[in-house]
């Protein structure tokens, strides 16, 4: 075996970053997590927030959902928060429908069978939502998945992922 065949460990140090106390810039990777991660979108989610996104399975009809986007929009906008375009979120209608999607530009309400294909950038949340271990997903205009368990808890991304 050569040197090259073995595992790798990395080691970092501990403190601050290298070159941190020379006033370094923070690596690319960190600085785009901060700009698409602002503290406001890291903030757990009130329990109201995730009953009024659990209740898009309720059979709404078009007035009531422009009312729970209207209701979304101002609570975002009441505290600073940075306004999602819209959530998915797993569908419990039955069959054929697996998750759906709110867009809060137009309380835009669709269910989707696993064969169709959802609208960019609300696709890229669909795996996390079927994976079964979030409430739902906010998505953001910038491309940002925010995944939020059922207690409101936001999975810390970085760079768009969740870690």
């Amino acid at each position: 075996m050569s040197h090259s065949d073995g595992p790798r460990r990395v080691v970092r140090p501990e403190g601050p970053a290298r070159g941190a106390a020379f006033g370094a810039r923070p690596a690319t990777g960190e600085r785009r997590a901060a700009r698409l991660a602002p503290a406001g979108r890291e903030q757990a989610r009130p329990p109201e927030v995730l009953r009024a996104v659990r209740s898009l399975d309720a059979g709404l009809d078009a007035p009531a959902r422009a009312q729970l986007a209207a209701w979304l929009r101002e609570h975002y906008e009441s505290r600073n928060e940075p306004l999602p375009l819209g959530f998915v979120a797993a569908c419990h209608l039955g069959p054929p429908y697996v998750d759906h999607r709110l867009s809060l530009i137009g309380a835009i309400l669709e269910h989707y069978a696993p064969d169709e294909a959802m609208p960019e950038p609300f696709s890229g949340a669909r795996m996390l939502v079927r994976a079964g271990a979030y409430a739902y997903v906010e998505v953001y205009d910038n491309g940002l998945l925010l995944p939020v368990h059922d207690d409101g808890r936001i999975v810390r991304t970085r760079g768009g992922a969740p870690q």
